[in-house]
Protein backbone atom coordinates (compact mmCIF):
# COMPACT_ATOMS: atom_id res chain seq x y z
CA UNK A 1 0.00 0.00 0.00
CA UNK A 2 1.11 3.77 -0.75
CA UNK A 3 -0.69 5.87 1.65
CA UNK A 4 -0.77 9.48 1.68
CA UNK A 5 -1.01 11.55 5.56
CA UNK A 6 -2.67 14.69 5.29
CA UNK A 7 -1.35 17.09 7.52
CA UNK A 8 1.52 18.50 9.10
CA UNK A 9 1.28 18.35 13.46
CA UNK A 10 2.32 15.85 15.82
CA UNK A 11 -0.26 13.39 15.56
CA UNK A 12 0.44 13.34 11.59
CA UNK A 13 4.04 12.10 12.45
CA UNK A 14 2.18 9.60 14.64
CA UNK A 15 -0.09 8.44 12.23
CA UNK A 16 3.30 8.48 9.65
CA UNK A 17 5.21 6.45 12.21
CA UNK A 18 2.60 3.95 12.77
CA UNK A 19 1.71 3.21 9.26
CA UNK A 20 5.07 2.81 8.11
CA UNK A 21 5.49 0.10 10.55
CA UNK A 22 2.97 -1.97 9.05
CA UNK A 23 4.44 -5.28 6.25
CA UNK A 24 1.92 -3.98 4.31
CA UNK A 25 3.21 -0.45 3.16
CA UNK A 26 5.54 0.61 0.89
CA UNK A 27 5.61 4.07 1.15
CA UNK A 28 4.32 6.86 2.88
CA UNK A 29 3.87 9.97 1.84
CA UNK A 30 2.51 13.26 3.95
CA UNK A 31 0.73 16.61 2.71
CA UNK A 32 2.66 19.31 3.90
CA UNK A 33 3.98 16.78 6.61
CA UNK A 34 7.22 18.51 9.63
CA UNK A 35 10.77 17.26 10.18
CA UNK A 36 8.93 14.02 11.72
CA UNK A 37 7.28 13.13 9.05
CA UNK A 38 10.01 13.41 6.57
CA UNK A 39 12.07 10.67 8.62
CA UNK A 40 9.19 8.43 7.72
CA UNK A 41 8.49 9.24 4.28
CA UNK A 42 7.94 11.53 1.67
CA UNK A 43 6.81 15.41 2.02
CA UNK A 44 4.71 16.91 -0.69
CA UNK A 45 4.34 20.78 -0.51
CA UNK A 46 0.30 20.56 -0.86
CA UNK A 47 -1.55 21.91 1.84
CA UNK A 48 -3.86 20.35 4.10
CA UNK A 49 -6.80 22.49 2.93
CA UNK A 50 -6.25 22.21 -0.98
CA UNK A 51 -8.53 19.37 -1.43
CA UNK A 52 -8.23 19.28 -5.50
CA UNK A 53 -4.25 19.32 -4.46
CA UNK A 54 -4.63 16.39 -2.74
CA UNK A 55 -6.84 14.74 -4.88
CA UNK A 56 -4.18 15.24 -7.74
CA UNK A 57 -1.54 14.14 -5.48
CA UNK A 58 -3.14 10.70 -4.65
CA UNK A 59 -4.17 10.00 -8.30
CA UNK A 60 -0.82 11.05 -9.79
CA UNK A 61 1.67 9.39 -7.20
CA UNK A 62 -0.77 5.98 -7.40
CA UNK A 63 -2.47 5.86 -3.68
CA UNK A 64 -3.96 3.03 -2.00
CA UNK A 65 -5.61 5.14 0.63
CA UNK A 66 -5.48 8.83 2.10
CA UNK A 67 -5.69 9.14 5.80
CA UNK A 68 -6.79 12.85 7.21
CA UNK A 69 -5.13 13.89 10.31
CA UNK A 70 -7.07 17.09 10.81
CA UNK A 71 -10.77 18.35 10.79
CA UNK A 72 -10.63 21.12 7.87
CA UNK A 73 -9.65 19.29 5.28
CA UNK A 74 -12.82 16.29 6.12
CA UNK A 75 -15.41 19.30 6.71
CA UNK A 76 -13.81 20.85 3.82
CA UNK A 77 -15.28 17.55 1.94
CA UNK A 78 -11.78 15.44 1.04
CA UNK A 79 -13.65 12.06 1.53
CA UNK A 80 -16.25 13.19 -0.89
CA UNK A 81 -13.36 14.56 -3.45
CA UNK A 82 -11.24 11.31 -3.28
CA UNK A 83 -13.94 8.37 -3.13
CA UNK A 84 -15.59 10.73 -6.30
CA UNK A 85 -12.24 10.22 -8.31
CA UNK A 86 -11.85 6.40 -6.97
CA UNK A 87 -9.34 7.13 -3.79
CA UNK A 88 -10.14 5.60 -0.81
CA UNK A 89 -10.24 7.99 2.31
CA UNK A 90 -10.07 7.34 5.70
CA UNK A 91 -12.68 9.55 7.63
CA UNK A 92 -16.19 10.93 7.47
CA UNK A 93 -17.83 12.73 4.60
CA UNK A 94 -18.46 16.29 4.55
CA UNK A 95 -21.81 15.94 6.15
CA UNK A 96 -21.08 13.53 8.99
CA UNK A 97 -18.25 15.55 9.55
CA UNK A 98 -20.20 18.40 10.29
CA UNK A 99 -20.12 16.66 14.14
CA UNK A 100 -17.24 19.10 14.35
CA UNK A 101 -17.41 21.37 11.67
CA UNK A 102 -21.00 23.18 12.95
CA UNK A 103 -21.40 22.92 16.86
CA UNK A 104 -25.24 23.74 16.31
CA UNK A 105 -25.20 20.97 14.17
CA UNK A 106 -23.27 18.38 16.47
CA UNK A 107 -25.57 19.60 19.53
CA UNK A 108 -28.58 18.78 16.70
CA UNK A 109 -27.36 15.36 16.37
CA UNK A 110 -27.02 14.78 20.22
CA UNK A 111 -30.86 15.73 20.93
CA UNK A 112 -31.98 14.02 18.09
CA UNK A 113 -30.16 10.67 19.33
CA UNK A 114 -30.68 11.33 22.86
CA UNK A 115 -27.01 12.03 24.00
CA UNK A 116 -26.41 13.52 27.38
CA UNK A 117 -25.04 16.90 26.83
CA UNK A 118 -25.35 21.14 28.16
CA UNK A 119 -28.85 22.66 27.73
CA UNK A 120 -28.02 25.00 24.78
CA UNK A 121 -30.00 27.39 22.18
CA UNK A 122 -28.15 28.76 18.92
CA UNK A 123 -28.17 31.98 17.96
CA UNK A 124 -27.94 33.83 14.36
CA UNK A 125 -29.30 37.45 15.83
CA UNK A 126 -27.07 39.22 18.01
CA UNK A 127 -29.66 40.55 20.82
CA UNK A 128 -31.11 37.58 21.20
CA UNK A 129 -28.16 36.27 21.89
CA UNK A 130 -27.30 39.12 24.72
CA UNK A 131 -31.40 38.24 25.81
CA UNK A 132 -30.81 34.87 26.40
CA UNK A 133 -27.49 35.23 28.07
CA UNK A 134 -28.94 38.08 30.36
CA UNK A 135 -31.88 35.45 31.11
CA UNK A 136 -29.32 31.91 31.94
CA UNK A 137 -26.38 34.31 33.97
CA UNK A 138 -23.03 33.44 33.99
CA UNK A 139 -21.26 30.96 34.19
CA UNK A 140 -22.16 29.71 30.93
CA UNK A 141 -20.36 28.48 27.67
CA UNK A 142 -20.41 30.37 23.93
CA UNK A 143 -19.39 28.86 21.36
CA UNK A 144 -18.52 30.12 17.54
CA UNK A 145 -20.87 27.54 15.16
CA UNK A 146 -17.80 26.62 12.71
CA UNK A 147 -14.21 25.64 12.91
CA UNK A 148 -12.05 28.65 14.52
CA UNK A 149 -8.85 27.08 14.70
CA UNK A 150 -9.53 26.13 18.60
CA UNK A 151 -10.11 29.88 19.85
CA UNK A 152 -13.96 30.40 19.39
CA UNK A 153 -15.14 28.89 22.78
CA UNK A 154 -15.35 31.32 25.83
CA UNK A 155 -15.96 30.00 29.27
CA UNK A 156 -17.60 32.52 30.73
CA UNK A 157 -17.54 33.27 34.85
CA UNK A 158 -19.30 36.32 34.36
CA UNK A 159 -22.36 37.70 31.99
CA UNK A 160 -20.09 40.76 31.00
CA UNK A 161 -17.34 37.98 30.06
CA UNK A 162 -20.11 35.99 27.95
CA UNK A 163 -21.39 39.12 26.52
CA UNK A 164 -17.85 40.36 25.46
CA UNK A 165 -17.75 37.00 23.74
CA UNK A 166 -20.92 37.45 21.63
CA UNK A 167 -19.75 40.49 20.60
CA UNK A 168 -16.22 39.04 19.76
CA UNK A 169 -17.68 36.28 17.37
CA UNK A 170 -20.97 38.12 15.89
CA UNK A 171 -20.23 41.83 15.90
CA UNK A 172 -16.56 41.95 15.66
CA UNK A 173 -16.28 38.56 13.22
CA UNK A 174 -13.12 37.46 14.71
CA UNK A 175 -13.66 34.06 13.87
CA UNK A 176 -14.80 34.92 10.39
CA UNK A 177 -18.34 33.04 9.02
CA UNK A 178 -17.59 30.57 11.39
CA UNK A 179 -18.64 33.00 14.65
CA UNK A 180 -22.01 34.67 12.17
CA UNK A 181 -23.54 31.26 14.42
CA UNK A 182 -23.24 30.67 18.19
CA UNK A 183 -24.31 28.06 20.29
CA UNK A 184 -24.96 29.31 24.28
CA UNK A 185 -24.95 26.46 26.72
CA UNK A 186 -24.97 26.18 30.66
CA UNK A 187 -21.23 25.22 31.60
CA UNK A 188 -21.16 21.78 32.97
CA UNK A 189 -19.09 21.13 36.24
CA UNK A 190 -16.41 17.94 36.37
CA UNK A 191 -13.40 16.36 35.03
CA UNK A 192 -12.57 15.71 31.53
CA UNK A 193 -11.68 12.92 29.51
CA UNK A 194 -11.44 11.73 25.85
CA UNK A 195 -13.34 8.57 24.38
CA UNK A 196 -12.41 7.60 20.89
CA UNK A 197 -13.43 4.92 19.25
CA UNK A 198 -12.94 3.38 15.54
CA UNK A 199 -16.11 3.12 13.25
CA UNK A 200 -17.23 1.47 10.41
CA UNK A 201 -20.65 3.16 9.76
CA UNK A 202 -22.61 0.76 12.23
CA UNK A 203 -20.20 -0.46 14.41
CA UNK A 204 -17.79 0.91 16.52
CA UNK A 205 -14.70 -0.32 18.65
CA UNK A 206 -13.51 1.86 21.85
CA UNK A 207 -9.80 3.35 22.13
CA UNK A 208 -8.53 3.62 25.55
CA UNK A 209 -9.84 6.66 27.26
CA UNK A 210 -7.45 9.21 27.44
CA UNK A 211 -6.81 12.75 29.20
CA UNK A 212 -5.82 15.60 27.57
CA UNK A 213 -4.51 18.83 29.56
CA UNK A 214 -5.56 22.27 27.63
CA UNK A 215 -4.31 24.87 29.77
CA UNK A 216 -0.82 26.20 28.75
CA UNK A 217 0.55 26.08 32.31
CA UNK A 218 0.35 24.04 35.43
CA UNK A 219 -2.16 23.30 37.54
CA UNK A 220 -4.61 24.07 34.55
CA UNK A 221 -3.72 27.68 34.49
CA UNK A 222 -3.07 30.03 31.81
CA UNK A 223 -4.59 30.41 28.27
CA UNK A 224 -6.01 27.36 26.21
CA UNK A 225 -4.08 25.65 23.89
CA UNK A 226 -4.04 22.96 21.43
CA UNK A 227 -3.23 20.58 23.92
CA UNK A 228 0.12 20.57 26.30
CA UNK A 229 0.45 16.63 26.62
CA UNK A 230 -2.04 13.69 27.38
CA UNK A 231 -2.18 10.09 28.84
CA UNK A 232 -3.52 6.70 28.77
CA UNK A 233 -5.62 4.73 29.97
CA UNK A 234 -7.11 7.42 32.03
CA UNK A 235 -8.28 5.93 35.73
CA UNK A 236 -11.23 8.70 35.71
CA UNK A 237 -12.92 6.13 32.75
CA UNK A 238 -11.48 2.79 33.44
CA UNK A 239 -12.42 0.05 30.91
CA UNK A 240 -14.81 -1.11 33.31
CA UNK A 241 -17.23 1.23 32.30
CA UNK A 242 -16.33 1.31 28.17
CA UNK A 243 -19.58 -0.86 27.12
CA UNK A 244 -21.81 1.67 28.87
CA UNK A 245 -20.10 4.67 27.49
CA UNK A 246 -20.05 3.48 24.08
CA UNK A 247 -24.00 3.06 24.18
CA UNK A 248 -23.95 6.50 25.56
CA UNK A 249 -22.04 8.88 23.26
CA UNK A 250 -20.78 6.71 20.27
CA UNK A 251 -23.65 4.13 19.25
CA UNK A 252 -26.63 6.47 18.87
CA UNK A 253 -24.52 8.95 16.93
CA UNK A 254 -23.40 6.33 14.50
CA UNK A 255 -27.37 5.28 14.82
CA UNK A 256 -28.85 8.68 13.95
CA UNK A 257 -25.98 9.05 11.03
CA UNK A 258 -26.66 5.98 9.29
CA UNK A 259 -30.49 7.09 9.74
CA UNK A 260 -29.67 10.27 7.84
CA UNK A 261 -28.11 8.83 4.99
CA UNK A 262 -24.76 9.08 5.90
CA UNK A 263 -23.37 6.27 7.80
CA UNK A 264 -20.05 7.74 9.94
CA UNK A 265 -17.08 6.05 8.97
CA UNK A 266 -13.50 6.98 11.04
CA UNK A 267 -12.68 8.22 14.06
CA UNK A 268 -15.68 9.28 16.84
CA UNK A 269 -14.34 11.07 19.24
CA UNK A 270 -15.73 12.17 22.30
CA UNK A 271 -15.21 15.39 24.63
CA UNK A 272 -16.60 14.02 28.26
CA UNK A 273 -17.03 16.07 31.27
CA UNK A 274 -17.18 13.66 33.96
CA UNK A 275 -19.90 15.39 35.47
CA UNK A 276 -21.36 14.55 38.84
CA UNK A 277 -24.34 13.24 36.89
CA UNK A 278 -22.43 10.95 34.84
CA UNK A 279 -21.02 11.45 31.29
CA UNK A 280 -21.83 14.78 29.17
CA UNK A 281 -20.72 15.24 25.87
CA UNK A 282 -19.01 18.80 25.39
CA UNK A 283 -18.19 18.64 21.62
CA UNK A 284 -17.42 15.34 19.16
CA UNK A 285 -14.39 15.73 16.93
CA UNK A 286 -13.80 13.47 13.82
CA UNK A 287 -10.25 12.62 13.52
CA UNK A 288 -7.64 11.76 16.66
CA UNK A 289 -6.87 14.31 18.47
CA UNK A 290 -3.50 15.85 19.12
CA UNK A 291 -1.63 15.13 21.53
CA UNK A 292 -4.05 12.25 22.41
CA UNK A 293 -2.80 10.47 19.14
CA UNK A 294 0.78 9.80 20.40
CA UNK A 295 -0.09 8.12 24.18
CA UNK A 296 -2.54 6.13 21.60
CA UNK A 297 -0.65 4.70 18.83
CA UNK A 298 2.16 4.25 20.84
CA UNK A 299 0.17 1.53 23.01
CA UNK A 300 -2.06 0.15 19.80
CA UNK A 301 -0.58 -3.24 19.33
CA UNK A 302 -2.65 -3.52 15.89
CA UNK A 303 -1.68 -3.18 12.14
CA UNK A 304 -3.28 -0.10 11.79
CA UNK A 305 -3.70 0.04 8.30
CA UNK A 306 -5.51 -2.89 8.44
CA UNK A 307 -8.16 -1.05 11.02
CA UNK A 308 -8.21 1.87 8.46
CA UNK A 309 -9.41 -0.33 5.71
CA UNK A 310 -12.17 -2.20 7.82
CA UNK A 311 -13.54 0.26 9.09
CA UNK A 312 -13.71 1.63 5.13
CA UNK A 313 -15.30 -1.33 3.77
CA UNK A 314 -17.24 -2.03 7.02
CA UNK A 315 -16.07 -5.29 8.12
CA UNK A 316 -14.57 -3.84 11.09
CA UNK A 317 -14.49 -6.60 14.66
CA UNK A 318 -12.93 -6.08 18.11
CA UNK A 319 -10.84 -8.60 17.38
CA UNK A 320 -8.44 -5.87 14.76
CA UNK A 321 -8.21 -3.44 17.87
CA UNK A 322 -5.13 -5.10 20.34
CA UNK A 323 -3.34 -2.70 22.92
CA UNK A 324 -0.60 -2.91 25.37
CA UNK A 325 -0.73 -3.59 28.73
CA UNK A 326 1.43 -0.62 29.25
CA UNK A 327 0.29 3.23 29.77
CA UNK A 328 1.74 5.86 27.67
CA UNK A 329 2.19 9.94 28.00
CA UNK A 330 3.14 12.43 26.09
CA UNK A 331 4.69 15.95 27.10
CA UNK A 332 4.42 18.41 24.63
CA UNK A 333 7.32 21.08 24.34
CA UNK A 334 6.38 24.54 23.06
CA UNK A 335 7.96 27.61 21.50
CA UNK A 336 8.18 30.40 24.27
CA UNK A 337 5.38 32.99 23.73
CA UNK A 338 2.55 29.68 22.50
CA UNK A 339 -0.27 29.79 22.45
CA UNK A 340 0.47 33.83 21.39
CA UNK A 341 3.11 34.87 19.04
CA UNK A 342 6.25 32.87 18.88
CA UNK A 343 9.41 32.84 16.95
CA UNK A 344 10.72 29.77 14.92
CA UNK A 345 13.99 28.69 13.26
CA UNK A 346 15.30 27.68 16.51
CA UNK A 347 17.58 24.59 16.68
CA UNK A 348 16.23 21.53 18.60
CA UNK A 349 19.20 19.12 20.33
CA UNK A 350 19.12 16.01 22.21
CA UNK A 351 16.05 13.84 20.16
CA UNK A 352 18.55 11.36 19.37
CA UNK A 353 19.29 11.25 23.39
CA UNK A 354 15.88 11.28 24.60
CA UNK A 355 14.76 8.53 21.53
CA UNK A 356 17.88 6.34 22.59
CA UNK A 357 15.42 4.98 25.29
CA UNK A 358 13.62 2.36 24.00
CA UNK A 359 10.31 3.55 25.67
CA UNK A 360 10.67 6.78 24.55
CA UNK A 361 9.79 8.23 20.38
CA UNK A 362 10.12 11.77 20.39
CA UNK A 363 6.83 12.83 17.64
CA UNK A 364 7.87 16.14 15.98
CA UNK A 365 5.19 18.48 15.30
CA UNK A 366 6.19 22.10 14.38
CA UNK A 367 9.12 20.87 13.33
CA UNK A 368 11.32 21.12 10.01
CA UNK A 369 14.42 20.08 8.70
CA UNK A 370 17.02 22.28 7.58
CA UNK A 371 19.70 20.07 5.80
CA UNK A 372 20.93 17.34 8.81
CA UNK A 373 19.75 19.77 11.70
CA UNK A 374 15.82 19.83 13.15
CA UNK A 375 14.54 23.57 13.94
CA UNK A 376 11.15 25.25 15.24
CA UNK A 377 8.50 26.06 12.94
CA UNK A 378 5.28 25.92 15.46
CA UNK A 379 3.58 26.38 18.80
CA UNK A 380 3.57 23.21 19.77
CA UNK A 381 6.72 21.50 18.68
CA UNK A 382 8.03 18.18 19.90
CA UNK A 383 5.55 15.45 21.47
CA UNK A 384 7.40 13.85 24.20
CA UNK A 385 6.04 10.30 24.64
CA UNK A 386 7.10 7.28 26.79
CA UNK A 387 5.62 3.85 27.72
CA UNK A 388 6.12 2.59 31.29
CA UNK A 389 4.45 -0.39 33.29
CA UNK A 390 2.05 1.79 34.51
CA UNK A 391 1.29 5.81 34.66
CA UNK A 392 3.55 6.55 37.06
CA UNK A 393 6.65 5.14 34.97
CA UNK A 394 5.37 6.07 31.85
CA UNK A 395 5.50 9.65 33.36
CA UNK A 396 9.12 9.48 34.56
CA UNK A 397 10.05 8.05 31.33
CA UNK A 398 8.61 10.96 29.35
CA UNK A 399 10.25 14.15 31.74
CA UNK A 400 13.49 12.03 31.98
CA UNK A 401 13.45 12.37 27.99
CA UNK A 402 12.47 15.98 28.21
CA UNK A 403 14.83 16.56 29.99
CA UNK A 404 17.58 15.80 27.26
CA UNK A 405 16.07 17.88 24.49
CA UNK A 406 16.59 21.56 24.10
CA UNK A 407 16.05 24.56 22.13
CA UNK A 408 15.53 28.39 22.93
CA UNK A 409 12.77 28.63 25.31
CA UNK A 410 10.95 25.88 25.71
CA UNK A 411 8.33 25.61 27.68
CA UNK A 412 6.07 22.28 29.10
CA UNK A 413 3.72 21.68 31.65
CA UNK A 414 5.57 19.44 34.33
CA UNK A 415 2.41 17.84 35.90
CA UNK A 416 0.94 16.15 32.75
CA UNK A 417 -0.31 12.84 34.38
CA UNK A 418 -0.50 14.27 37.84
CA UNK A 419 -4.68 13.78 38.16
CA UNK A 420 -4.68 10.36 37.02
CA UNK A 421 -1.67 9.73 39.37
CA UNK A 422 -3.83 11.69 42.48
CA UNK A 423 -6.93 9.53 41.32
CA UNK A 424 -5.16 6.65 41.39
CA UNK A 425 -4.03 7.01 45.11
CA UNK A 426 -7.59 7.37 45.93
CA UNK A 427 -8.82 4.16 44.37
Amino acid sequence: MRILVVGSGGREHALARKLSQSPDVTAILAAPGNGGTAACGENVAVADTDVPGLVALAKDRGVDLVVAGPEAPLVAGLRDALETAGVPCFGPDAYAAGLEGSKAFAKDVMAAAGVPTAAYETFTDIRAARAYVEKIGAPCVVKADGLAAGKGVTVAQTKDEALAALDEAMVQGAFGSAGATVVVEEALVGEEASFLAFCDGTRAVPMTACQDHKAAFDGDTGPNTGGMGAYCPAPILPPDRYPATMELVINPILAEMAKRGHPFTGILYAGLMMTADGPKVLEYNVRFGDPECQPLLARLDSDLPAIFMACREGRLTPELVRWSPQSALCVVMAAPGYPGRYPKGMVISGIEAAEADPAVTVYQAGTRRDGNTVVTSGGRVLGVTALGADLAAAQAAAYRAVAKINFDGAFYRRDIGNKGLAREKRA
